[in-house]
């Protein structure tokens, strides 16, 4: 089953980004059904699950510099050991 290439604009590209589910459902041919007011609660929701991701990979990023600072932190504990 062979497809003809389509041109992405450049419009598709910040709603791939935003949700690339929905991207994926408009470029099927399908249009949202929904009413003003549950899309506004879908953007609410997308935006906050948006913060939600950015905040967990903050978390991991500080848990790894911990875990490294422990890390570097019991070696040099162990060295000063050692040489006493």
């Amino acid at each position: 089953m062979s497809r003809k290439r389509e041109l992405i604009r450049a419009s598709e590209v910040g709603e791939y980004v935003f949700c690339s589910r929905a991207w994926w459902l408009r470029a099927e041919g399908f249009e949202p059904t929904a009413g003003h007011e549950a899309r506004e609660r879908g953007t609410r929701w997308h935006l906050a699950h948006g913060r939600e991701v950015a905040r967990a990979r903050r978390l991991r990023q500080m848990a790894l510099f911990f875990i490294l600072l422990a890390l570097m932190l019991a070696t040099f504990l162990l060295l000063v050991w050692w040489r006493v």
